[in-house]
């Protein structure tokens, strides 16, 4: 195991254990942001943004085999967000209260 080897312990959250939690957030790009104008979206608010598909699903996520399709020109926000960190595991209790509710995960 990998992420084990690089001082994880077994216990700790991996990516092919969540439901894509952190693929389905909004992401607001910044001006250094090099992403490819067919993956980005306005919000009505005019924010600039990762554009998600009808099931919230960024549409950068190659689904396919279940990776980041541009992961080399990535937003900086998607480079900085740590598996396992704080962030990522408020992610994933929340997601998983609302899926227990039954509550769609659904960003405006």
């Amino acid at each position: 195991m990998r992420e084990h080897a690089r001082g994880m312990s077994r216990s700790a959250h991996l990516c092919s254990d969540c439901d894509a939690v952190c693929c389905r957030l909004t992401v607001v790009l910044q001006p250094e942001d090099r992403v490819p104008e067919r993956f980005t979206a306005r919000t009505r608010a005019g924010l600039h943004v990762m554009a998600r598909d009808e099931q919230g699903w960024c549409v950068a996520v190659d689904a396919a085999r279940m990776c980041c399709s541009i992961y080399d020109t990535r937003p900086g926000v998607c480079r900085r967000f740590v598996m396992a960190g704080p962030y990522c595991r408020a992610s994933r209790a929340e997601y998983s209260a609302q899926a227990a509710r039954g509550i769609p995960l659904a960003l405006e």
